[in-house]
């Protein structure tokens, strides 16, 4: 599984979402169960996906998919197909 498929199955699961609703513009706009207990589930999913446990304030910073991608590649996770 990649890097990829791992961050939208954690995200499908934590905001409810049918697997058609997610794609990689996906924003905390968009998305109704996106709330501030998201924000902390999200960040607590990273971690144990990924390895990386993002700060209050990169959690709160968080704006959308496009948004974590960035941040873990950052930490050197890569999200290259």
């Amino acid at each position: 599984m990649t890097n990829r498929e791992k961050l939208q199955e954690l995200l499908q699961d934590i905001l409810l979402l049918d697997p058609s609703e997610f794609h990689l513009d996906l924003s905390r706009d968009e998305i109704e169960t996106w709330d501030s207990m998201s924000v902390v589930a999200i960040a607590v999913g990273v971690h144990e996906e990924f390895g990386y446990h993002p700060t209050p304030e990169e959690a709160m910073r968080i704006r959308g998919v496009r948004d974590i991608i960035e941040l873990l590649e950052t930490k050197g996770i890569s999200f290259a197909e």
